[in-house]
């Protein structure tokens, strides 16, 4: 899936005070509209948790996806499914240690 707005995904993904839907395509060029959930930076690569608006196959309504930011052969960003359960799973895991720890546990 790739941003198609005139502001560069990053630009969107970093600006604290956006809070209006991030909208990508799938590969039939479909737009899918998506709350961000958080921004996660591990391991060197860019994370960003996304939650659909829109009903999307195969994801229940409480859940969320994990993309990573790549970037293009023209060096612009664009978001990717991580496709790695494992590597999903710790960036929940990072999560929801940032969670504990905004919550003072």
């Amino acid at each position: 899936m790739e941003e198609k707005k005139e502001l560069g995904i990053m630009d969107i993904l970093l600006d604290e005070d956006n809070e209006d839907p991030i909208t990508l395509y799938d590969e039939n060029d479909r737009a899918v509209k998506f709350d961000q959930v958080a921004i996660i930076p591990m391991d060197n690569k860019l994370y960003a948790i996304l939650k659909p608006i829109d009903p999307l196959e195969g994801v229940a309504d409480d859940e969320a996806i994990v993309f990573y930011v790549n970037e293009d052969g023209d060096g612009d960003a664009t978001l990717e499914v991580e496709t790695d359960e494992p590597t999903a799973m710790l960036v929940f895991d990072e999560y929801y240690k940032l969670l504990d720890k905004a919550e003072g546990k």
